[in-house]
């Protein structure tokens, strides 16, 4: 198993939100959005996050809009699909063994 799983969930739903073209605050938006606003990302956690994922070739910068606001948006590269369904796989796991817990 790749050694940057498990994913943390902050990652796991940039991912998410990446799929498709996307900016920083669309990001934060899409996040909340799927999770019912139970996860409201930062800035300060979104542009980490953001670093560790084009530092790890998981996203590339897809365009970034040259007026005064500079406007970045980032899309999934296939490493980071491949990391992302890795992750998928190692949550379906845990959830069929949760099995084991019932009764309890």
């Amino acid at each position: 198993m790749d050694k940057n799983i498990p994913l943390t969930e902050a990652i796991y739903y940039i991912l998410i939100a990446v799929k498709s073209p996307n900016h920083g605050y669309g990001i934060i938006q899409n996040v909340s959005d799927i999770t019912k606003g139970r996860l409201i990302l930062g800035p300060g956690t979104l542009y980490g996050a953001i670093n560790n994922l084009l530092d790890k070739g998981w996203i590339r910068l897809y365009r970034e809009e040259k007026d005064s606001r500079k406007k970045k948006e980032y899309i999934i590269t296939e490493s980071g699909r491949s990391a992302f369904k890795e992750e998928v796989m190692r949550l379906k796991e845990l959830l069929e063994n949760s099995k084991y817990m019932e009764g309890i």
